[in-house]
């Protein structure tokens, strides 16, 4: 025998018929499963348990008459039209709403709604029963079906647009969404369009979603509610009829994350942001790739000795003076002291990282270079001799990007970070730190510069012997040639007798997506004076071919 008591806990699973939330506990420790109708004397203890005959439990639960639900702002007919029957209290104020759900042509189940303290109870059965309300629209297909998360949205819905449009509910809510779905699959794709109403909550709106994942695609639209009202419902009772409709169709199609509908587009590809650029230093350079831009990846490459870190410093030197922007560097190599001498260097146009150049200046002098080059609050220097933890560099990275707020970032070089990150697979390594720095750079929109080394080149000549560069040649993995931007090769024969050929740097694009435009851009001479690089022109490379071609034509004819 059932006792009567208070109902203290709501929405707790039921241990006979496995529902997640049909039971509510009582205060002396009873509890009632409103899913399969049993009993428990005492909860925690699964003991004693009687469950009513199945269709005793279901009669009892459908009763009542047709009512205005005042509560709800439903009129009667809208509520007679769904079945929807209601209990007065002895003063006439509804007190619980009870909505039928359909196998076939029969009545199965029902669900109440207790409308002082909006507690749901169950009778009956969902087993192959339909969404609520599918039974008046079933078989009958057509052009737009809208479906809403709760029994009183879809009334309130049919209400407004004056029962022009077929309406159904869930019958679990957001949480059980696709299980519904699924059960009226068929029935919900015989329409050409299916327009999602759920709650304007997070809930509601990652139910939408994991419910047009399972509906054939292009069908459905997903309705976004105005700001401040929860539901159909809440619409109805505030009386935006016209705002709800016009949110109707206003619907925008569901498309998967990260697939768009190009046409949508339009204005976005029309006004958009143009990513400023910055040119190199050398004309050969901008030539193909059109300058520097933030938001993009590139990696300089070459072999041991041939120059990188040269380039780089050019550049470091390069992107300060010639922009406002905060710049951050990450040298794992070298310490901070030899990082500014590099800079300082290339601004006094002399070698002064040297002792013997550095002794030639007075204090005032390197303090007034210093000065020039490395302005307060503009320059931040990875601080630390080699790397111990990936994490923590990569800690170290976001920190200059975004708390220090530099735009631009140089890293030197990939495969320290490598060494650091493992010790085995050294591709799979090089793998993980490109996603991470790729992800770094969309993320953030920085621009970054990125130094990599080449594998040992085949054959008799290596890259020091000026062996041209490929993208095939970057070392332990293609994820470097596939998540940058542009891969710019450097390639030098540092053991040729001519010294102007042993100390010219050619800068080979092997990589644009920006401009597609590969190939020699540029040569650069080394000053032993300065230290400094010069662009020489292409041309004098081609005159020099021509002209030993010539030499080589005239003795083939003596």
């Amino acid at each position: 025998m059932e006792t009567k008591s208070t109902w203290v806990e709501f929405h707790v699973p039921c241990n006979l018929c496995k529902s997640s939330d049909a039971v509510s506990v009582n205060e002396d420790g009873s509890a009632k499963c409103f899913s399969c109708g049993a009993f428990f004397p005492d909860y925690k203890t699964p003991e004693g348990i009687t469950k009513p005959k199945e269709s005793n439990t279901f009669l009892s639960t459908y009763k009542g008459d047709y009512y205005d639900l005042i509560d709800r702002g439903i009129d009667k007919t809208t509520a007679k039209r769904f079945g929807v029957r209601a209990i007065t209290d002895q003063n006439g104020d509804i007190q619980e709403h009870i909505y039928p759900y359909y196998n076939g042509d029969e009545i199965v189940g029902t669900k109440s709604r207790y409308v002082r303290d909006k507690r749901f109870s169950f009778g009956g059965t969902f087993d192959n029963t339909g969404l609520f309300g599918e039974q008046l629209f079933r078989n009958k297909g057509g052009k737009y079906l809208t479906i809403t998360e709760g029994e009183c949205d879809a009334m309130a819905a049919y209400q407004m647009f004056n029962g022009k449009y077929p309406i159904v509910s869930l019958k679990r809510g957001a949480s059980g969404a696709v299980k519904d779905i699924r059960e009226s699959i068929e029935f919900v794709e015989s329409f050409d369009q299916v327009i999602l109403c759920f709650d304007n909550d997070k809930q509601g709106k990652e139910a939408a979603k994991n419910v047009a994942r399972i509906i054939k695609p292009g069908k459905v639209k997903i309705m976004g509610l105005p700001n401040g009202y929860k539901d159909a419902n809440d619409m109805l009772k505030q009386g935006k009829f016209s705002e709800f409709t016009q949110a109707f169709w206003d619907s925008r199609q569901y498309t998967p994350s990260g697939i768009i509908e190009l046409s949508s587009k339009k204005k976005d590809w029309l006004h958009r942001e143009v990513k400023p650029s910055i040119p190199y230093p050398w004309e050969g350079l901008n030539n193909k790739l059109y300058g520097l831009r933030k938001g993009e990846l590139v990696t300089f490459t070459g072999g041991t000795g041939l120059g990188k870190s040269s380039v780089t410093r050019e550049l470091e030197h390069w992107i300060i003076k010639n922009t406002t922007d905060n710049v951050g560097i990450i040298a794992l190599e070298e310490n901070w002291q030899r990082t500014a001498d590099g800079i300082v260097s290339i601004e006094a146009n002399d070698r002064i990282y040297l002792n013997e150049k550095r002794d030639k200046y007075s204090p005032d002098q390197l303090e007034s270079l210093f000065d020039k080059v490395i302005e307060e609050g503009r320059v931040f220097i990875h601080a630390h001799l080699g790397a111990t933890d990936i994490d923590d560099i990569f800690a170290k990275l976001r920190y200059i990007i975004i708390s220090c707020e530099c735009e631009w970032v140089i890293v030197d070089h990939l495969h320290m970070l490598v060494n650091v990150l493992t010790e085995g697979d050294e591709r799979r390594g090089i793998d993980t730190l490109m996603n991470r720095l790729r992800s770094l750079v969309e993320e953030t929109g920085v621009g970054m510069l990125l130094v990599s080394h080449l594998r040992r080149a085949s054959g008799d000549k290596g890259h020091e012997q000026g062996v041209e560069v490929s993208l095939s040649h970057l070392k332990g993995s293609q994820g470097i040639a596939q998540l940058s931007d542009c891969v710019i090769a450097l390639e030098r024969n540092q053991q040729a007798e001519d010294p102007v050929v042993a100390n010219t740097t050619k800068l080979r694009v092997l990589k644009s997506r920006y401009t597609g435009d590969t190939g020699l851009a540029c040569n650069l001479l080394y000053d032993n004076d300065t230290g400094r690089l010069h662009e020489k022109e292409l041309e004098d490379e081609i005159d020099e071919f021509l002209m030993t071609r010539k030499d080589y034509e005239q003795e083939l004819t003596l």
